[in-house]
């Protein structure tokens, strides 16, 4: 997935920087062609509105873009809340029964659940944070 990532960045770099070398080439040839500076002045007037164009066209690709981006965001959002909610009822209740298996035995029984809740409270932790990265890595 990341090498899939990388390959897709590196396309679309490679088609930014064709772009941008394609325009300063042209500005170039066109300071330097042999021309009226009347000619001249209209050929830069006259590309100067297309490249005003094309602009206004990404800036619509780049709001249309981040739109569908901070959707993926609140919805992924939306579900690590979701997923942090069920985790904590669900340690909340591992916390209640070991609790009431706390009072009710020993003393040696009372550390042993102790240890088993903080375990659950480790493997939530970190079950938690795979979903994170997960959800972060997903994103980019």
């Amino acid at each position: 997935m990341g090498q899939q990532n990388n390959e897709q960045n590196n396309g679309r770099d490679f088609v930014l920087g064709s772009l941008i070398g394609g325009l300063v080439g042209a500005a170039v040839a066109l300071l330097f062609a042999p021309k009226s500076g009347r000619e001249l002045r209209e050929n830069i007037n006259h590309n100067s509105s297309e490249w005003k164009e094309r602009a206004g066209e990404w800036k619509d690709v780049a709001y249309e873009k981040g739109g569908v981006w901070k959707d993926r965001a609140v919805e992924s959002s939306s579900q690590f809340s979701k997923s942090f909610s069920e985790k904590s009822q669900e340690l909340s209740g591992k916390v209640k029964d070991k609790v009431k298996n706390f009072r009710t035995s020993e003393e040696d029984e009372a550390e042993k659940a102790a240890q088993e809740v903080a375990e659950a409270i480790e493997e939530a932790a970190q079950e938690l944070e795979k979903q994170q990265d997960s959800t972060t890595s997903s994103n980019l």
